[in-house]
């Protein structure tokens, strides 16, 4: 955030000089109002192109075997370019180079997912996913795993046969 804030300030300074520059240039016909406008433009500019960026920029550096597998828009009215095309806010990913299996409950995924948020850290959760039922529950401490492969004390969450979290968890193979 503290980069972002020094770009934003950097580019509306070279916007002004820009505009000092050109006002110079042209023997000062321009008026005077015109440098921090100037200024203030670039600052909003950076800041969209920021806010706009983020999302790509992390996608980039993600490691190899993470796989985004929901997104999710913002759309704010103090923003309103963002009614025009929104910017993802936040996603989550599923790291498909852990998921496991167990040989008794082939139906049963585990899977490391990961929640990314534009100003918030990284968020690092372990799911367990029903493939078969369009289950999942989040593995927490109450957690246990018994002889067979079965799971006692999940919190189960039935979801929609679409779900993006568990369909990026069962759709590795």
């Amino acid at each position: 955030m503290f980069v972002e804030l020094i770009a934003a300030f950097v580019a509306g300074i070279a916007a002004a000089g820009v505009v000092m520059l050109v006002n110079r240039l042209l023997g000062g016909r321009l008026p005077r109002w015109i440098a921090p406008v100037a200024a203030g433009a670039a600052m909003i500019v950076t800041t969209i192109a920021n806010e706009y960026g983020w999302f790509s920029r992390t996608k980039e550096a993600l490691p190899e075997g993470i796989v985004i597998a929901q997104t999710i828009e913002n759309r704010a009215f103090y923003r309103p370019w963002t009614y025009i095309q929104p910017f993802v806010e936040r996603f989550v990913a599923v790291d498909t180079g852990t998921i496991r299996r167990h040989p008794d409950r082939p139906e049963e995924r585990l899977g490391e997912t990961y929640f990314f948020g534009r100003w918030s850290p990284v968020n690092k959760l372990t799911v367990l996913a029903d493939c078969k039922g369009n289950r999942r529950a989040a593995l927490a401490d109450a957690i246990a795993f018994e002889k067979g492969g079965a799971v006692s004390g999940a919190d189960w969450i039935d979801v929609p046969a679409d779900d993006p979290i568990v369909s990026t968890i069962c759709g590795v193979e």
